[in-house]
């Protein structure tokens, strides 16, 4: 089954769609490239470390997340270009079938 990119983006956003990923996504990327322990990420979302595990793992498998094991601890981080790739695929090409600026965020070179 050849996915296009309408489907692998519609699969990030479904493992996105939820309230505790959705949070894990954001401290994951203020966390940087280095990531947080999974049991640090696990206290900072008020979660059982278990419960945190099973979100990580639906990020994972959406290529949003990757995890590293060092000694008895396994770190996650963001997988930024993918974060990227993902909002880009959505707005990247914001107003370039308009005659009018979308404003001022648009990263659409016409409306810099």
């Amino acid at each position: 089954m050849n996915l296009t990119n309408d489907d692998i983006v519609a699969r990030k956003l479904t493992a996105l769609a939820h309230p505790v990923r959705l949070a894990a996504i954001r401290r994951l990327a203020t966390a940087g490239p280095d990531g947080v322990a999974a049991g640090k990420l696990a206290e900072r979302l008020d979660m059982a470390p278990s419960a945190l595990t099973f979100h990580l793992q639906k990020l994972a498998a959406a290529g949003l997340v990757e995890s590293r094991r060092e000694g008895q601890f396994v770190y996650y981080r963001a997988v930024f270009d993918a974060l990227l790739a993902l909002t880009d695929h959505l707005v990247g090409a914001c107003c370039s079938e308009s005659e009018n600026d979308c404003g001022p965020r648009c990263p659409s070179s016409r409306c810099e």
